[in-house]
């Protein structure tokens, strides 16, 4: 398998089709996989936003003053009001906003971004990222097309890339039923591949200032295994949501 970063891409404004601006700056093949960072997706769909967008109302206002007590500094609520608006769940407030989104992504800050974003406040993520994914796929000569983010995760330090959406290949390689080298039957192992194939793309594209937002993954083989569509957990088995339903943070 190989990867590489799409060059020269410019500044992606409001409206840009982001696909077309891919497909002329790199020969794509009908077997390639396509990972795009959602920071590009999000500028190409308008999610950039002014903080003054969110008048702080009177949760925000609790939510970030009680940051300010945790972390002894200032904290705008008017980015808290931002955090909940584009939530679901705020499955913790302390010590730090741990929230879902509302297409099922469990991350800090609903995935919200202050970096990357030259005329505005923040960057939202896409609201449909699957949809985002099917648009660029639909533009490209490449198989599959999946929009990528960073974040961190339990138990781990540091962020690695994880997919936000896709389209084209499932999410999932269903090994259950398979057998390994000794001959046991897989009774449990479904391999995240939009994950991996993003966490290899992150490697490639980098981050900060010289990072790039579009690498191709050639000669990827998916393999003759069952597929899934399932990636994010549903509440009735994901046991660590339903525990941090009952915490409560007491460092203040």
């Amino acid at each position: 398998m190989e990867l590489f970063a799409v060059p020269d891409l410019p500044e992606i404004r409001p409206d840009d089709d982001l696909g077309t601006l891919i497909e002329s700056r790199v020969d794509l093949q009908p077997t390639d996989v396509l990972c795009v960072a959602s920071t590009v997706v999000s500028k190409a769909e308008g999610r950039a936003a002014s903080l003054s967008a969110f008048p702080a109302g009177p949760r925000a206002r609790e939510v970030a003053a009680r940051l300010e007590r945790i972390h002894g500094e200032e904290k705008d609520p008017r980015f808290a009001q931002a955090v909940l608006e584009e939530s679901t769940e705020l499955v913790m407030e302390a010590p730090f906003l741990l929230t879902e989104t509302r297409f099922g992504h469990v991350c800090v800050n609903a995935g919200i971004d202050r970096s990357n974003v030259p005329d505005e406040d923040l960057l939202l993520l896409p609201e449909r990222p699957a949809e985002s994914a099917a648009r660029i796929r639909e533009a490209v000569t490449a198989g599959g097309v999946v929009v990528t983010d960073t974040c961190g995760r339990p138990f781990r330090h540091g962020q690695r890339g994880v997919a936000l959406g896709w389209d084209g290949l499932p999410a999932s390689r269903d090994w259950r039923g398979e057998r390994d080298r000794d001959g046991r039957e897989l009774g449990v192992t479904v391999e995240s591949v939009v994950d991996e194939l993003a966490a290899a793309a992150n490697l490639v594209a980098g981050e900060g200032a010289g990072g790039t937002p579009a690498v191709v993954v050639r000669d990827f083989d998916f393999g003759d295994h069952a597929g899934s569509e399932s990636l994010f957990r549903d509440l009735d088995e994901d046991y660590v949501r339903q525990a941090l339903r009952g915490w409560s943070f007491d460092g203040e």
